[in-house]
């Protein structure tokens, strides 16, 4: 008899998780909760109808209204067991069911009798449960009680309370704060869940005072935290007071760094590992202070715990970002974790691998890597893509070892996100590595013959159409193409066509044999691969002997799109919508990325500002709106073509008096500063509203038209100007501001205003006009054709140092001094990321396109090596770039 059932074990292994709510139905356990209403309960069955209630509820199911009332009721009558187990589903259940105040009422006397029963049990529950669904006015009355077990004897019905105070200070803070006493006398208590939780709770009643948090980490670093759990939460809040505690850098002073160094030699494996940890987090960290913690981790890489030595791995892969040769030590360890049985520790271990790897070590990791990631599910496998992309663009003298390693991935099994991160990879180093042009293409090619992903497929032909045609043998890349328009489905086909007809006017030897290929596509099923092919067969030509010129086809071809998409795509609706009979002309596209509008700004709960201050909603761009606000006004008049207007900077703070901020309008010799105002004081008119402006900090800016507003009403907007003649250049300064007007106040019951007022200024924040005033952010559909359309001429390069903490904080910061607008997804850094590019578009002052690659490295602690290297269309400006960098 023993036999079969060993047998019908080992069958059970390979089948899926058996679990006994499989199947179960809310209406058929709704029928079994009436075993509630049975004279005679039985705990048991309760329970398992209970469990089930629960089941459901946490699975996302919903109970009607009806439903949970029934529900809830009946399970209040289980209060009159004395089976312990069940009086703990009971409080599970009144808990999740989120009853009505009604409702509630009716088991709150059950509560309160047994948060004063003699049973620990009961009691700890019951406080748990009551602070749970009770309100503000039952919680005043229970509050006693509640401080009465903060400090309780049993540790059980203390860390009830503690944790009920956790979750209510979320809803009554006041009332927990006044727990203060009770819950620092908890915090030396020798229990240790109710030491952990009650430091918890202090800490977050005192988290706005930043005094009080360090006294509180100052006592108890002196003083004996017995808990292991309330050690990792002291050394988290000790690490917080480094950080906000100006740390003296120079001369090497940490506060309270000799306590966390001082548990990396506690008895208990999480305290330690939260002392290396907190170590490795420390801003500025040295070498000599991470040795340390290093050491410790690494003696953790070792352990027979995968805990620890997942825990270890992760951390010191973070630390390899910054701090790679403090890692390097651990290599070797590392290297043992390649083949442990935990997937997400091997993982880690390969990918801190490649980040503190040499040259000489590339090629034995690689042939580690290959046996290894068969084993690995999918987002593995995306993290070791991005860490050997990274490596390759480190030692580029290796691309051919590590491109053929992506190439033979890229054929094996895998998910979309997972084949899009190599193809993404191959992109970019065919893109920085010249040598790996052609055989990085090649290997696309023959992923595509395979590719079951459209998305993929397209991008990869039209990235083959850029490049294919300047590589020493373009040939060969005809036939892999020609078989997608044969093969593949309409879209792939359509794409196909594209890239045939790039290489026809690009390669002039080509041009006969695509315009054959092109023949045969213009009998296909689709229209718009017959309309493409048809097209591109009439630019082309047999032999150039009809059709556009070479110059106009290749314009066509590879000219970039220099407007946005989505103003291209607003202009085409309302070109549509007007139904006008003129051709529609992309000179009419407005080039400038659409900013938010002040009404899109305004803060919440306020009118909507309407009138001058913000634009009408009737015109394709905001340029167009404020052009048209600004023609409108005389004084303007002459100051020619409106070249640029900001996003509103916001001068008060919110919530005050008076709500003011001001739209910088940029034209070729003349700034115009409109200052939006709203009077936020009911019963109150201004008269004679005006801004007087302290240029003594804006050198060569001279006022000449200033513009007051006659009045502004009770919270309806209005606008005063103020414009200056600027110098020549990229003209910088800074503008105090200062609001003067008449208050009067007006008479709530007739409307009408006094008529004398009082003269009266309000303090406003400066204003700076900065280089980035001087650029539209303009994008550019294909950055590398447009790069390749300006003359090499005009091109400037320089190498900077940033003093930044992160590629992210560097690329940010360089792109809004610039104030360009990033292209193709380059202002997104990778995670884990050590170098990165950021290309950028943009059109300076006198209509001069200008497009800025930018190259960011990790050179070591606080500091970011930058190439910047800049086109445009005149020398002049791609100075003036260099010029703006090195002077911010």
């Amino acid at each position: 008899m023993a036999q079969p059932l060993v047998k019908k074990d080992d069958d059970r292994d390979d089948e899926a998780e058996y679990s006994p709510f499989m199947g179960i139905e809310k209406g058929a356990v709704l029928q079994e909760a009436r075993v509630f209403n049975d004279a005679q309960l039985d705990a048991r069955r309760c329970s398992q109808v209970i469990t089930k209630l629960l089941y459901l509820l946490n699975q996302g199911e919903t109970f009607t209204k009806d439903e949970a009332t029934q529900v809830f009721f009946a399970v209040t009558k289980l209060f009159q067991s004395k089976d312990a187990g069940l009086r703990r589903m009971v409080y599970l259940m009144i808990k999740a069911l989120s009853a009505s105040n009604d409702e509630v009422i009716m088991v709150t006397s059950s509560l309160m009798k047994d948060m004063n029963s003699k049973i620990d049990m009961y009691r700890a529950n019951a406080i748990r449960c009551l602070c749970r669904i009770t309100d503000a006015t039952l919680l005043t009355q229970i509050e006693r009680y509640l401080k009465q077990a903060v400090v309780d004897k049993n540790p059980v019905v203390a860390s009830a309370a503690l944790v009920s105070g956790i979750h209510l200070l979320q809803t009554n803070p006041d009332i927990v704060r006044r727990w203060i006493s009770e819950v620092q006398e908890a915090v030396q208590s020798r229990a240790a869940l109710v030491q952990f939780h009650a430091l918890a709770l202090c800490h977050q009643i005192k988290q706005n005072d930043r005094l009080a948090i360090s006294k509180l980490v100052t006592s108890l670093t002196r003083g004996n935290v017995r808990s292991p759990l309330a050690q990792c939460l002291l050394i988290r809040y000790t690490g917080q007071v480094i950080r906000e505690t100006s740390l003296n850098t120079q001369t090497g002073d940490r506060p309270f760094y000799d306590y966390v160094e001082g548990c990396l030699r506690h008895k208990a494996e999480m305290v330690i590992f939260e002392a290396a940890r907190a170590i490795t987090e420390l801003n500025g960290v040295t070498s000599r202070e991470l040795t340390p913690a290093i050491t410790v981790l690494q003696l953790f890489l070792s352990s027979s715990k995968p805990v620890l030595r997942f825990a270890a791995v992760r951390t010191l892969n973070k630390v390899a970002m910054t701090h790679p040769l403090a890692v390097t030590n651990c290599n070797i360890d590392m290297e043992s974790l390649i083949s442990d049985q935990n997937r997400s520790i091997a993982t880690l271990a390969i990918t801190t691998l490649l980040k503190t790897g040499n040259e000489s070590s590339v090629d034995r990791l690689m042939k580690q890597i290959t046996n290894f990631m068969s084993d690995i599910a999918d987002e593995f496998k995306i993290v070791v893509v991005e860490a050997i992309r990274s490596l390759c663009l480190k030692f580029p003298l290796k691309y051919r070892s590590l491109m053929n390693f992506l190439s033979n991935i890229l054929r094996e099994e895998g998910g979309f996100e997972y084949k899009k991160a190599i193809v993404d990879s191959i992109v970019l180093l065919i893109r920085d590595i010249p040598e790996a042009k052609e055989s990085g293409l090649l290997h696309l090619c023959e992923f595509i013959e395979d590719c079951e992903f459209t998305y993929l497929s397209t991008q990869i032909l039209h990235f083959l159409g850029n490049e294919g045609p300047k590589t020493s043998d373009p040939s060969k890349f005809i036939r892999y193409i020609y078989n997608r328009v044969i093969l593949e489905n309409a879209t792939v086909r359509a794409c196909a066509v594209s890239t045939l007809a790039k290489f026809g006017a690009m390669v002039d030897s080509l041009k006969p044999r695509i315009f054959v290929l092109l023949n045969r596509c213009v009998c296909d099923n689709d229209d718009e691969v017959r309309d493409r092919a048809t097209l591109y067969l009439d630019m082309i030509g047999r032999d150039g002997s009809h059709g556009e010129t070479n110059k106009d086809v290749k314009e066509f071809l590879f000219g970039s799109l220099d407007v946005p998409l989505g103003n291209f795509e607003t202009s085409l609706k309302d070109y549509t919508q007007e139904r006008s009979e003129e051709p529609f002309k992309i000179a009419s596209v407005p080039k400038e990325i659409k900013t938010q509008t002040l009404a899109e700004k305004k803060a919440p709960g306020k009118k909507p500002t309407t009138g001058l201050g913000a634009p009408p909603s009737a015109p394709t761009s905001v340029i167009d709106a404020y052009e048209q606000l600004l023609s409108s006004i005389p004084e303007f008049s002459s100051f020619g073509k409106l070249f640029k207007s900001s996003a509103p900077v916001e001068l008060t703070e919110p919530e005050t008096e008076y709500s003011v901020n001001v739209v910088k309008h940029i034209y070729d010799g003349h700034v115009v500063f409109q200052y939006n105002c709203t009077n936020t004081i009911p019963d109150s008119l201004l008269e004679n509203v005006v801004v007087y402006v302290d240029t003594s900090e804006a050198e060569g800016f001279t006022e000449v038209v200033s513009k007051p507003l006659n009045t502004l009403p009770y919270d309806s907007p209005g606008q005063t100007f103020v414009a200056f003649e600027k110098p020549e250049g990229l003209a910088k300064g800074k503008f105090s501001n200062m609001l003067r007007f008449i208050s009067k106040e007006v008479d709530p019951s007739t409307g009408e205003a006094d008529e004398e007022g009082v003269e009266d200024e309000y303090q406003l924040e400066d204003l700076e006009v900065v280089a980035a005033d001087y650029m539209l952010k303009v994008g550019v559909s294909n950055f590398k054709n447009a790069w390749e359309s300006l003359d090499p001429d005009c091109e400037l390069s320089a190498e900077y140092d940033l003093p930044k903490d992160s590629l992210a904080e560097a690329v940010s910061s360089v792109v809004n001094i610039l104030g360009m607008q990033p292209c193709e997804g380059t202002e997104t850094i990778p995670s884990n990321a050590r170098s990165h590019t950021c290309l950028l578009s943009g059109v300076f002052m006198g209509n001069v396109k200008v497009l800025v690659r930018l190259s960011f490295g990790v050179s070591g602690p606080k500091d970011i090596a930058m190439r910047l290297v800049v086109r445009s269309e005149d020398e002049s400006v791609s100075t003036s770039i260099q010029d703006i960098l090195e002077n911010s």
